[in-house]
């Protein structure tokens, strides 16, 4: 079977069959994507993630099709039912929609208006008018089937009960319910109405009160809103093509001429759609409809996700941290540059002359005594008022000031994590020392927290969680994975991400380092207490040891490849620290002598590649940022200012932007460049530093809105 689903996939895909039957055998063996990706081109052709996660998918939606059509066949049979022609069809359908159309007539249901009239002894009257010859008179034809105790007292109780089972043939007729589902995808139209009395209490829908569109063309974020106001009881949400469309393919499926039988049959159709089919189709819809919405939306999600996560690094330096506050005063944290808590405190820069004075003092005695290298404020309440105050402190040229994005940070000072790294500590202090981590390694902090909370979606909390856990955990993983992790510092919640570990592998990796005191090599994790061959083979190469015996443990050299690199060396007459210092060296290196069955050249040039660069940080170069002197709130803001901002979230519709007001603004799609924009990923990234327009300030409401095209600067 994994044959046949190889192959269906090559067929959808266009990618080659042997090369996805190889990627599916790596990943039935117990192997991650990352690792398929970087350690086993030569199997799969190179297959990047995007392809090898898109190979895995499919495959496990391929298996729970066949574990459906499996329990169909079964059940089906138990009844007695199965014929061989049933069960040719059943696996032969190619989509769970086929499948459950087949399954239909013989899935357990509730009694029905067509079950009562078999009952009553009706169903050969409906065959006889099923048949729609010419010169049959129905009622005539009724007039034997007349029983006063089972409650068929007239011709037209009869033929009522016969055209009750008719328009159960037809809502189980599999031609006409998959004629019926392309007319509701291609023409259906999306409805929504405000329910009476719901106008004040749902005024943030009010663009939906009076709404309609192409269903296959509404977005995904105007499905998630318009069902969330659904759900809410503020709309009324409806999906249907117009209904003589759908009668116009139902009736000449089913009403064959022009006779009083054929009359009887058409009000059958008729009653079929409108009671039974219509209400299924519409099911059928939403839930299509649904599905494509938080396809969208998660895809959204990752993208801004995985662009957070490969934010640039201040990296390993000294930083004082500050979670800013008006009444509360400002809690400080003073972090070394591997992240641990030197010194915490608390400062009232904003509670008067006296208090601004000590609080000044405090901080260039604690920049000084801990040597900090950077500041980073929180960018809360009172973040762009304690940022300009300590940039009024005349702190040494060398020290950066940097407002970080503190999203999430108090939901992970309360978390598990928190307490287990800092169980003395109050929540308050946890949360600036995340402050401080986020800005030396954004990746390394924010694995800590769960990816909902970072609030870089839409709807998030509308898709199917399932699918969104699936796709962000497949994010942090090639993140981390892509950055590679510092074994003798990792937390073990950035551990838990590693290819081929988890939090149980992940944790006894923490409690052997703890105990045994640093890695003095990536071979000595063998003897970690559960970590066998094959989990070593999976994470290896993801791991570094900076400083260790090997100086290929400091690169992504996997150490499979490690005998490789020696014999480089040797041919060379030189150490591996030299092989990797001196570029002449490796350009002496024939590497088509060292191509064998299992390393081809995909994987001796990234070997090169690395040994050049030993541990090479994919992401970006750090800069610091800062927002216009003066503008702190959105009363500060007028028409046509021009402003650098931080683009904190891109979504279908357009982007958002923070441009330190406490409240971020929107570019929507038709402002984000001088031509047509489809997609707003095109043009802006998470985290990108802009300059924009502004539009407007509609201060009651706290909506501002921003421009990226050249016209709006023209003008301002």
């Amino acid at each position: 079977m994994t044959q046949q689903h190889a192959a269906a996939i090559a067929e959808e895909t266009g990618l080659n069959p042997s090369r996805i039957s190889a990627a599916v055998s790596l990943l039935d063996e117990g192997a991650t994507v990352p690792f398929i990706a970087r350690y086993r081109k030569e199997v799969t052709g190179a297959l990047d993630e995007v392809a090898l996660t898109g190979i895995r998918d499919r495959l496990q939606e391929l298996r729970e099709l066949d574990a459906r059509r499996q329990t169909i066949l079964k059940t089906i049979e138990e009844q007695g039912k199965l014929t061989d022609e049933l069960r040719d069809q059943v696996n032969s359908a190619a989509t769970m929609a086929e499948l459950e159309d087949l399954y239909l007539p013989y899935k357990p249901k509730r009694r029905t208006r067509a079950d009562k009239a078999r009952e009553k002894g009706l169903e050969p009257l409906a065959q006889l008018i099923f048949k729609q010859e010419d010169g049959v008179d129905p009622r005539a034809e009724a007039g034997p089937f007349l029983d006063e105790e089972k409650g068929v007292e007239s011709a037209e109780d009869a033929l009522a009960g016969a055209r009750d089972v008719i328009a159960e043939w037809v809502n189980e007729d599999q031609e006409a319910r998959a004629a019926l589902r392309a007319l509701y995808a291609e023409k259906a139209v999306v409805r929504s109405r405000v329910a009476p009395g719901k106008e004040e209490e749902g005024a943030k829908y009010s663009d939906y009160f009076e709404w309609e569109e192409r269903a296959a063309k509404a977005p995904s974020h105007r499905i998630l809103a318009m069902r969330r106001a659904e759900s809410e009881g503020v709309l009324y949400l409806r999906m249907e093509p117009p209904e003589p469309a759908a009668l116009a393919i139902l009736e000449p499926m089913f009403v064959d001429g022009d006779n009083p039988c054929a009359g009887q049959v058409r009000q059958a159709v008729q009653d079929s759609y409108s009671r039974l089919l219509s209400a299924s189709m519409e099911t059928e819809l939403r839930q299509a409809t649904k599905r494509r919405a938080d396809e969208e939306a998660i895809e959204v999600f990752a993208r801004n996700l995985r662009q957070l996560l490969l934010a640039p690094a201040l990296g390993r330096r000294a930083v004082l941290a500050i979670d800013p506050g008006f009444r509360t005063g400002c809690k400080v944290a003073c972090l070394d540059p591997q992240g641990d808590l030197l010194h915490h405190d608390t400062i009232y820069p904003h509670a008067g002359a006296r208090q601004a004075t000590q609080a000044a003092q405090t901080l260039h005695e604690l920049v000084e005594r801990w040597d900090v290298e950077a500041v980073a404020v929180g960018n809360g309440t009172a973040g762009r008022e304690t940022e300009e105050f300590v940039r009024s402190l005349g702190l040494p040229a060398e020290v950066t000031v940097v407002q970080v994005d503190e999203s999430g940070a108090s939901i992970y000072s309360a978390s598990e994590a928190a307490r287990e790294e800092f169980p003395d500590l109050d929540l308050t202090v946890r949360g600036t020392v995340s402050i401080g981590r986020r800005l030396q390694d954004p990746l390394a902090e924010l694995v800590k927290i769960d990816p909902k909370s970072i609030g870089v979606g839409q709807y998030q909390h509308d898709v199917d969680q399932a699918a969104l856990r699936r796709a962000l955990d497949d994010v942090v993983s090639s993140c981390v994975n892509s950055v590679g992790v510092e074994l003798n510092t990792a937390s073990k919640q950035l551990l838990t991400y590693v290819s081929g570990l988890g939090p149980g592998l992940a944790g006894a990796i923490v409690d052997y380092r703890n105990a045994h005191g640093p890695f003095a090599s990536r071979r000595e994790l063998l003897k970690v207490p559960g970590l066998g061959p094959k989990t070593f083979e999976q994470c290896g190469g993801f791991l570094r040891i900076s400083d260790g015996e090997n100086p290929l443990d400091a690169s992504a050299v996997h150490p499979e490849s490690y005998p490789v690199v020696e014999a480089m060396a040797r041919s060379l007459g030189c150490t591996l620290r030299d092989l990797m210092r001196d570029p002449e060296l490796r350009a002496k290196v024939d590497l088509s002598r060292y191509v064998t069955e299992g390393t081809g050249m995909p994987t001796l040039r990234d070997i090169m590649d690395e040994l050049a660069r030993p541990g090479r940080d994919p992401r970006e170069k750090f800069e610091p940022f800062r927002f216009a002197e003066g503008i702190e709130s959105i009363e500060d803001l007028e028409r046509g200012m021009r402003l650098p901002g931080i683009v904190t979230n891109v979504v279908k519709f357009g982007a958002f932007v923070d441009v330190g007001v406490h409240r971020d603004g929107l570019v929507h799609v038709s402002e984000l460049a001088d031509r047509y924009v489809d997609d707003p990923s095109e043009v802006v990234r998470l985290r990108q530093k802009v300059t924009v327009t502004v539009l407007d300030v509609d201060q009651e409401r706290q909506r501002i809105s921003l421009s990226l095209r050249r016209a709006a600067r023209d003008q301002s």
